[in-house]
């Protein structure tokens, strides 16, 4: 669509079929053809006067009406089914990246045949379905799959086009990453869970991340043989963010080696069936005394937020901090401490749900019920590093060096100053984890020693798995099973832990999150060689949300 000059409307000899106040315009081209309704008032915008004509055109502003969007998407859809890339890429909002992602679908994916079906729009979202054939050296597949495009105004020009990410060509591609057809690297593998049973996608639907990650690990150890694939091939942001290659389509199998993982079928299932009942809810469950990890679930398959999801962990960071102030002698379970409805430090007032405050309570009764004022009074008492070390040096975390047998995020307490600091050890501000992380938070207070988790075992590579450089002492553990069991018994988290009997000890948390209206719920706890956490995102309270999954599983595992 080059620039065009508008010029005064001389008197038609022809003029558009009028349809009930409409004006019916018929669009061609390949892989669309249609009717596209004008208003008067649309049909209206499109017509300059003379003197319009005379002056500058101005930049158009303002919302997309639903014609510049069905326009762009099609104009870039089929653009990219006739394989005219030029084209297809001059309507995106990154040429360049759209130019080198379009040419590699034919000649580095190779795909042909392909067919683009737009569905109805909503608002500037515009789906399509995609058809193809993948042909590779005298082997070929068919491939089909869904996808969308949303289209945005050009800032510079006013026009539309299409707000170009990789996710466009296929929603499995994040920003920089390729589609490749050839000889897999990477030999597949047979995963088995420990009783022996193999594991597959279709028994489990959560695990397809986490047997990409063991394919990558142990492809060419377990001696399989590669195959011809349809690869997304990470780029340097993917691999930053620890996420494997992904196979899309098998043209020849390969022969996969075989990899025993620690997985329960059982609670694997159980597992599989909690997080169907929870949009956004994820969970890990571990067996405290050796680190194994026993089930991993995600309700969104696309994503392993249980491994490598990076969160602020909420009110369930404040079983690390009171293991902190218990140690340096700010805290005890069973003395007074101070719970305000408010606290101000670093410029920030702190307030604790609901504006509660108890007076005259003990840490024990703040801890169960969640008082972050009871934590952030104590911040300047602590050094800028102490939440670091002692995240890092009794719990193993945030240290990047877990070796689980698959890519994990293995939490981050980065040292802060200030209100931020402060932040930092009711679960909010800078600190990230997930449930892998949180699971083992509960699992080192359960067996009194952090344990790297893992899912392989290190004798089947001889890899070392991270320590702890200390463990807390026999006073701090207790009290600190203390806070856990009664909170559990009769705080937050003691409406989900009902049923949940024995030696047992839990923490509930809700983290903020900016655009979200309702917090991340978190929860973590322990029954007796059994630790688990989870979240559901945008769910709401822990007790509510992550709580039952949680709860239900340690009930099983039983």
């Amino acid at each position: 669509m080059g620039k065009r000059r508008r010029v005064a409307e001389r008197r038609r000899t022809h003029r558009p079929a009028v349809i009930g106040g409409m004006v019916a315009v018929v669009v061609g081209g390949a892989g669309f053809a249609g009717y596209v309704l004008y208003s008067g008032g649309a049909a209206a915008e499109d017509r300059t006067s003379s003197a319009a004509s005379a002056e500058k055109p101005k930049v158009k502003t303002g919302p997309l009406s639903a014609t510049e969007v069905t326009t762009a998407a099609r104009t870039f859809l089929t653009s990219w089914q006739q394989a005219d890339v030029a084209e297809a890429a001059a309507v995106t909002s990154d040429t360049e990246a759209a130019t080198k992602l379009l040419t590699g679908y034919t000649k580095d994916a190779h795909l042909k045949d392909v067919t683009l079906t737009p569905g109805t729009p909503t608002g500037a979202k515009v789906p399509f379905a995609v058809k193809a054939t993948v042909a590779y050296k005298g082997t070929s597949k068919p491939l089909s799959y869904d996808s969308s495009l949303t289209v945005v105004r050009n800032t510079t020009t006013g026009k539309p086009q299409v707000d170009w990410h990789s996710a466009v060509v296929h929603p499995d591609l994040k920003d920089g990453d390729t589609l490749v057809t050839g000889e897999s690297g990477t030999p597949p593998v047979k995963a088995m869970d420990r009783d022996g049973g193999e594991i597959t996608t279709e028994k489990y639907p959560s695990l397809g991340s986490v047997l990409d990650g063991l394919r990558e690990k142990y492809g060419k150890k377990a001696g399989g043989k590669a195959g011809v694939e349809l690869q997304v091939v990470r780029g340097k942001e993917s691999k930053k963010a620890k996420l494997s290659d992904k196979t899309l389509l098998e043209l020849s199998k390969g022969t996969p080696g075989t990899v025993k993982t620690t997985l329960s079928p059982g609670l694997q299932a159980a597992a599989e069936a909690q997080v169907a009942k929870r949009a956004q809810s994820s969970v890990v469950v571990l067996r405290p005394s050796t680190g194994e990890i026993l089930a991993v679930a995600n309700a969104n398959k696309g994503f392993n937020v249980a491994f490598q999801g990076s969160l602020a962990p909420g009110s369930t960071m404040k079983v690390v901090t009171s293991s902190l102030l218990i140690e340096k002698g700010l805290a005890s379970a069973d003395k007074a401490h101070p719970c305000p409805k408010y606290f101000t430090y670093g410029g920030w007032k702190f307030q604790n749900d609901d504006k509660f405050s108890i007076k005259g309570g003990t840490f024990k009764a703040s801890f169960a019920r969640s008082c972050n004022t009871a934590f952030i009074s104590q911040a300047p008492k602590l050094e800028n590093d102490s939440l670091t070390q002692q995240a890092q040096q009794v719990f193993g975390l945030s240290m990047n060096n877990w070796a689980v047998g698959v890519p994990t995020f293995d939490g981050s307490v980065p040292v802060q100053s200030q209100a931020q600091m402060a932040a930092s050890l009711i679960g909010q501000g800078a600190v990230r984890m997930n449930p892998l992380n949180m699971a083992s938070v509960s699992a080192t207070v359960e067996s009194g020693v952090f344990r790297q988790p893992y899912l392989v075992s290190p004798d089947v590579d001889g890899r070392t798995l991270a320590k702890a450089s200390r463990t807390m002492s026999s006073g701090t553990l207790s009290q600190l099973r203390e806070l856990m069991a009664y909170t559990a018994a009769y705080g937050t988290a003691a409406e989900a832990m009902q049923g949940v009997y024995g030696n047992v000890g839990a923490k509930t948390g809700s983290a903020e999150v900016d655009g979200q209206k309702k917090p991340n719920g978190w929860f973590t706890a322990y029954r007796g060689d059994l630790a688990a956490a989870g979240v559901v995102q945008a769910g709401g309270h822990g007790g509510d949300t992550a709580g039952p999954i949680v709860a239900a599983l340690l009930k099983k595992g039983s």
